[in-house]
């Protein structure tokens, strides 16, 4: 799992993607990419968010 945007909240100012260490974000025309592959989940980028659109997915402990 990665960092999840909400479209609707972000104000693409790309703040997250300045900030993020692993360079798990990108951002686009449109909208703000998570390379999932790359996004450790450390939370950096949501700190960041003017805008409060970034979350990262609940842990599901079991």
């Amino acid at each position: 799992m990665a960092v999840r945007v909400d479209g609707s909240k972000c104000v693409y100012c790309a703040g997250c993607v300045s900030v993020c260490p692993f360079l798990a974000l990108t951002l686009n025309e449109v909208k703000i990419i998570v390379d999932e592959k790359k996004c450790t989940e450390c939370g950096t980028c949501v700190k960041a968010c003017p805008a409060k659109a970034l979350s990262l997915p609940k842990k599901i402990s079991g």
